[in-house]
């Protein structure tokens, strides 16, 4: 049997520019197994208009190696698009343009296995064995690039609610009720709401949008704090012990999970125009979290266990209509039970990942794509920072740096020196 030097399981967004990276390589013998017949990113949000997060630099692969024939700016040429996105004069690609971007590049990778599901991963003392419907593939190391799922709150247990993964398949459906409830608080949940919004007029429902957030948080934008999807912070959160990592998650959201100021802005000049002519039928609640719900089959009804967080006050609300932008998590699969002693796991279950997004009791074998974002904070699914460790990545399958891995890009200096500063340095 031929003897890889590793498998990559799966073939998202991370995945995929690891492909790319590695298909000009003819030393470096690596095969992806997707079980999708194809790739298709976020299917269920391409609204029409909206864009990526990041600039088109943060592509996958130019900040590994500008040079690649893979990049978004060599798509567009190839495509004649170049021309008229620099006319544009924004560096944010259109999402439906940057997954035409994707399905590009992965038509032209030859390591692709589409339509292969892994059933099973074991280990024959000297290798990996990635064991799918139809064949067996061995290789010395494994990177886990599956994705995230969709998170559900435990609370919502019945009735036919949507996630906003699924949006865009079910809108029609959404849009034929009385009564439409959004819950959420980020980028997804705001682009839905905007969506929803703009046709309230052509269907008559009533729009509500509910986060358990304080306010609508716009995403944190500003260079120092973009600084902080660096190689030096990386290095500093994963040196801080585990607890305090978690409240940094918790406390940073608004920095990576919030809404664009123009999203933000887009939303009230939706609701003032509207509002020329009456009261707009939507309800907006901060600060209101979800406890419960209640699905009436006969009624086509939910009723909605609701508390506001900082009155300690709970009440009820209806809506016939339950969408969930309620973001994803990671997972651990299941195809990996045979091996899981040979993976090191944190106090409370998940993956325990080394700096160099390792996961495996000898630290070389096993890496992981946006599974570390408790280890690695917001740098884990941020599409800028995939080319980064993918490099990292890369020298560890291969013991070497084959693209040049940066050590220090920022200005500033993540916690405390480690030494006292000059008497000059420190002025009141």
């Amino acid at each position: 049997m031929h003897t890889y030097d590793f498998v990559a399981i799966g073939a998202g967004p991370f995945n995929l520019g690891l492909a790319a990276l590695t298909e000009d390589l003819p030393d470096v013998d690596g095969i992806f197994l997707e079980q999708r017949a194809g790739f298709d990113w976020h299917p269920g949000l391409m609204i029409e208009g909206v864009t990526i997060q990041v600039p088109f630099l943060a592509d996958l692969v130019t900040m590994a190696d500008p040079t690649s024939r893979f990049s978004f700016l060599n798509y567009l040429k190839q495509v004649g698009r170049l021309y008229p996105f620099y006319i544009r004069e924004s560096f944010f690609p259109l999402r439906a343009e940057y997954n035409e971007y994707c399905k590009w590049v992965a038509g032209q990778l030859s390591s692709i296995r589409w339509n292969t599901r892994v059933d099973k991963v074991t280990h024959d003392g000297e290798a990996y064995l990635v064991q799918t419907a139809g064949e067996t593939f061995r290789a010395r190391k494994l990177v886990l690039g599956i994705g995230t799922a969709p998170r559900v709150p435990a609370v919502v247990d019945q009735g036919p609610y949507v996630h906003s993964a699924d949006y865009l398949a079910n809108k029609a459906k959404l849009q034929s009720l009385d009564s439409i409830t959004v819950v959420g608080s980020g980028q997804s949940a705001a682009e839905i709401y905007h969506d929803l919004l703009t046709e309230i007029d052509t269907y008559g429902y009533h729009l509500s949008w509910i986060t358990r957030s304080p306010r609508y948080f716009p995403m944190e934008y500003t260079k120092l704090t973009l600084e902080m999807t660096s190689p030096e912070y990386i290095r500093y959160h994963h040196s801080l012990p585990m607890e305090v990592r978690d409240r940094l998650g918790r406390e940073q959201r608004n920095l990576y999970k919030g809404i664009s100021a123009d999203l933000v802005d887009a939303i009230y000049e939706t609701l003032y125009a509207k509002s020329l002519t009456g009261p707009v039928p939507t309800t907006m609640l901060t600060g209101v979290e979800l406890e419960g719900v209640i699905w009436d089959e006969a009624a086509g009804r939910y009723t909605l266990a609701l508390q506001h967080r900082e009155q300690g006050r709970s009440f009820t609300a209806g809506t016939q209509g339950l969408l969930l932008a309620t973001g994803y998590a990671a997972r651990v699969p299941s195809f990996l039970d045979p091996v899981r002693d040979r993976i090191n796991w944190d106090a409370r279950g998940r993956f325990d990942v080394a700096v160099d997004y390792s996961v495996d009791v000898a630290g070389d074998e096993i890496f992981v794509q946006n599974a570390e974002e408790h280890t690695h904070s917001l740098t884990a699914p941020d599409l800028g920072m995939g080319p980064y460790r993918n490099s990292v990545i890369l020298k560890g399958l291969t013991g070497r740096a084959i693209y040049p891995i940066e050590e220090r890009i920022a200005f500033q200096q993540f916690g405390a020196p480690t030494a006292d500063l000059p008497r000059q340095l420190v002025t009141s």
